[in-house]
């Protein structure tokens, strides 16, 4: 059984002589809304406090600068908006891309950055991925934070195996990640957490370390899953091996 600093070691030998592609292959893949991981969250405030808050903008907002940066605002605001929504639609074939370039280079294979975008003609499963995964993450947050939290490491093979078994729908894939991640969501968690160290120095660097955390973390990822799954057929097989 591989540990945490064997996922790494893995993640970092893969990787040698192609941090520059990895890093401007994952830098894009984040622009584009690629997402590995599920999760949820929300917010709220006090009403007083928000109506204040808008008394002040709309002040500001009528203002002499307010008219004058009023139109670079909006468009900003227009644009932001634009690029969430294509995200939104496209984020799972990225997703389902990235994690096919993560896993070729864990398997040795030559990657290249178009590996991000062959996975386009899957938008609607990849945009049906993301979207179930999400929804089964917020509705056991609705409990409580730690069913959200399991949930989302339970599921978290799910763009792996999609991107591996194209004749996979979204809900077989969440059902197949939910079974390999049995007994191994402890271990998966241990070897992301082993990463907080790269992750507070990045924000130390105001988050540009991260455009290296990011690739070194998706790359140890995509080594768990192979272990995992390899563990797994050889259990369906009839193998010898167990799973912890």
């Amino acid at each position: 059984m591989l540990y945490a600093e064997d996922f790494r070691r893995i993640a970092r030998e893969s990787l040698s002589g192609r941090w520059a592609l990895a890093v401007g292959t994952g830098f894009v893949a984040s622009l584009l809304g690629a997402s590995t991981t599920g999760g949820g969250g929300g917010g709220g405030g006090s009403s007083s406090a928000n109506n204040r808050n808008g008394v002040r903008l709309r002040d500001w907002f009528n203002s002499d600068i307010g008219t004058i940066l009023r139109p670079w605002i909006i468009g900003s605001i227009t644009v932001l908006v634009i690029w969430a929504i294509v995200g939104f639609i496209i984020g799972g074939a990225i997703t389902l891309g990235y994690v096919k370039f993560n896993l070729n280079i864990t398997d040795g294979k030559e990657v290249s950055f178009n590996d991000l975008f062959t996975q386009f003609d899957r938008i609607g499963a990849g945009f049906c991925m993301q979207f179930l995964r999400g929804l089964y993450v917020l509705l056991w947050s609705l409990l409580l934070i730690i069913p959200g939290i399991i949930a989302s490491y339970s599921y978290a093979m799910t763009p792996y195996i999609m991107a591996e078994h194209p004749e996979y729908g979204a809900n077989e894939a969440i059902t197949r990640s939910k079974e390999m991640m049995q007994g191994n969501k402890w271990r998966l968690f241990c070897m992301q957490f082993s990463f907080i160290g790269w992750i507070l120095l990045s924000v130390l660097s105001l988050g540009i370390g991260l455009l290296w955390v990011r690739p070194y973390m998706e790359a140890a990822n995509a080594a768990f899953y192979r272990e995992v799954s390899d563990v797994r057929r050889q259990i369906q097989g009839g193998g010898n091996c167990t799973l912890i």
